[in-house]
């Protein structure tokens, strides 16, 4: 081994047992999320701003051409997408002050069906009223402790919302400067000969990434609109405020949608009847059954290949470490976690098993290529 050429001896690749390969691997994710849940108040806001960063980069590019200099145009870009997001927070924030003054009519209306929903229970299981009216006031009592928890949750939030919409554009502005120096640095990390790997994963990397971030702006869109058209059409009051709540929502996967379906239920039992809200939850189940099968497979997963249990499984593990924000960037953080699987040989078969396909069809296949071929 010592008197081989040095150039040579680079090359020699020392093949690490299955079992060494897997427990580096599991140590590696391991510490991974250990660093991400102690890191979550920067961590968060830097990975939301490398998403927006790499969003931003094309419009930043497109006023480099205008002659503009580089920073004016990363400033321009990061101020209009933070005028884009205070808009958007500005619009449901004035919508829900209007909707908070008629909450004493919602409250009154609300406390009167619960008074039927009681006496409907006494008629029908013969139960005394002392009895209703004491497991009644158990249910006030523990709604008032829980209440009082997420007043303080609320303010947590609150405060660390506000530090968020700070580090937000100063990570985002900063990112976009330095990514010559990032990407020297990663350069400068691996050797050359896998310069080419390198920059087929980064730009897999970044179009995956603004695939999918563009794609769930259309989906918003589109879900506003039908929710909207769904509501309006029904009579729901605060129709366009409950829509643009569902487009939202609807952003964290398989769970957003379904909060979002809630309040306007609530909001046509209280202001109309029972078979408004019945109409609502249909509307919206409709709304999601288009969601699902023609909106997400056309305009958001043509390029985020992650098959539907990791995505199950993938957002539940982001909401128990970050709560909504992790939910939010499970998938598109596992779909670049996938992109560098798929382009490091040895974890190929992780990015695999990420995304999945015909197994039993590539299994055929992989046993066909490694019998031998007949010689002629």
């Amino acid at each position: 081994m010592s008197n081989l050429d040095p150039e040579v001896q680079t090359r020699i690749r020392v093949v690490q047992p299955l079992y060494q390969r897997l427990s580096l691997i599991l140590l590696g994710v391991v510490a991974l999320f250990f660093v991400m849940y102690v890191a979550k108040p920067i961590a968060a806001p830097l990975l939301f701003a490398l998403l927006l960063a790499i969003l931003l980069d094309p419009v930043v590019k497109f006023l480099t051409r205008l002659r503009l200099p580089r920073v004016i145009g990363i400033t321009l870009a990061v101020l209009i997408s933070m005028a884009a997001l205070i808009g958007l927070g500005y619009f449901i924030g004035t919508q829900a002050m209007h909707f908070g003054e008629t909450m004493p009519e919602l409250k009154s209306k609300l406390l009167e069906m619960g008074e039927k929903a009681q006496g409907w229970v006494q008629d029908t299981a013969h139960v005394k009223a002392s009895e209703v009216d004491d497991a009644v006031d158990k249910v006030k009592e523990e709604s008032m402790q829980k209440g009082g928890a997420l007043v303080g949750q609320t303010l947590a939030t609150v405060g660390t919302l506000f530090g968020f919409l700070f580090l937000l554009p100063v990570f985002t502005f900063l990112i976009i400067l330095y990514k010559e120096l990032f990407l020297t640095f990663l350069s400068k990390l691996f050797p050359r000969r896998d310069h080419d790997a390198l920059d087929d994963v980064l730009g897999q990397t970044k179009g995956v990434v603004q695939s999918y971030l563009i794609g769930l702006l259309f989906e918003a869109v589109i879900v506003a609109s039908l929710s909207f058209l769904a509501l309006f059409l029904i009579g729901v009051r605060y129709a366009l405020l409950l829509a643009v709540l569902a487009a939202v929502l609807n952003l964290i996967p398989y769970i957003g949608m379904m909060v979002a379906t809630f309040l306007p239920m609530l909001i046509a039992l209280a202001t109309k009847d029972a078979s408004a809200a019945l109409w609502v939850l249909g509307a919206y189940a409709a709304v999601q059954f288009i969601d699902n099968n023609f909106i997400v497979p056309m305009v958001v997963a043509s390029r985020v290949q992650i098959n539907a249990l990791m995505s199950i499984i993938v957002v539940m593990i982001g909401g128990a470490m970050w709560g909504i924000p992790g939910m939010f960037l499970a998938i598109p953080m596992t779909a670049i976690i996938k992109v560098i699987f798929d382009g490091v040989p040895d974890l190929e078969p992780f990015g695999y098993l990420l995304g999945g396909g015909n197994g039993k069809k590539e299994r055929d296949q992989g046993k066909k290529s490694d019998k031998p071929q007949p010689t002629h």
